[in-house]
């Protein structure tokens, strides 16, 4: 087996979901699941990133299910959306946001969130997984501070021009926003071709969310695999503004 290292290599070549016995995307179901079963490797994870596929466990002892749902949600940036309420809370939040220098942090208090059914799908399998992306430089997270208190974030993995987001947490108003907007003008001025949002909740809606059809998300994941991944850690934007 390749390090996860090696296997970024060829992945703008070979995108091989067969290997690691991912079946075509175009087998989705309606809902979006493609596969279950399988493991968190890193190398895993990389090749079903790469084929636009992302796992979305139920429990902690379900086999992994595996999700590429069409339509797909995503952010461009450079055509987000800001309203007056977000414009107005960056201007005069005080917070600091910061990327990569707290993620074990976020990641655990992403998997904290409270949800309607009490659980979480964020597993302590997945939490050593992408810690582990981390560490080798794919997983990224973006910080929100009041002072010395973490108080929101969002985390998720970069391949290429392709960021896919897949948690994000508050615990004070537009934090968690905030850190959104600061990794989207990030990703503008990289010149990512988009951010994969997963889920359409009412805040990426507002912020312009388009829905990609599964033919046209994969043709835009094929572009953004040519372009060379930027390795972590990324450095900190600094305090929070607004251009």
């Amino acid at each position: 087996m390749p390090t996860a290292s090696e296997a970024t290599i060829g992945l703008k070549l070979r995108r091989a979901r067969r290997a690691l016995g991912f079946p075509p995307v175009s087998r989705a179901r309606d809902d979006g699941l493609l596969a279950v079963g399988g493991t968190l490797s890193a190398e895993r994870l990389l090749v079903a990133y790469a084929n636009g596929i992302f796992p979305w466990p139920s429990s902690k002892r379900a086999p992994i299910p595996w999700f590429c749902p069409s339509p797909r949600t995503v952010l461009v940036p450079g055509q987000i959306r800001v309203n007056r309420s977000l414009r107005r809370a960056v201007r005069r939040a005080p917070f600091t946001v910061t990327f990569d220098r707290a993620f074990p942090a976020v990641i655990t208090a992403c998997a904290r969130v409270p949800r309607q059914d009490q659980g979480t799908w964020i597993t302590p399998a997945m939490v050593e997984a992408y810690t582990e992306l981390h560490e080798l430089g794919f997983a990224h997270s973006v910080e929100t501070w009041n002072g010395d208190e973490l108080v929101g974030g969002v985390y998720g993995v970069s391949l290429g021009a392709a960021f896919f987001g897949e948690s994000m947490f508050t615990l004070e108003p537009d934090a968690s926003k905030i850190a959104l907007y600061t990794l989207l003008r990030r990703l503008e001025a990289w010149e990512f071709r988009f951010l994969d949002c997963q889920m359409t909740t009412p805040h990426v809606v507002r912020l312009g969310a388009a829905e990609w059809s599964q033919d046209h998300f994969q043709s835009e994941l094929h572009h953004a695999l040519e372009a060379e991944t930027r390795r972590g850690p990324w450095s900190a934007p600094g305090p929070a503004a607004m251009a």
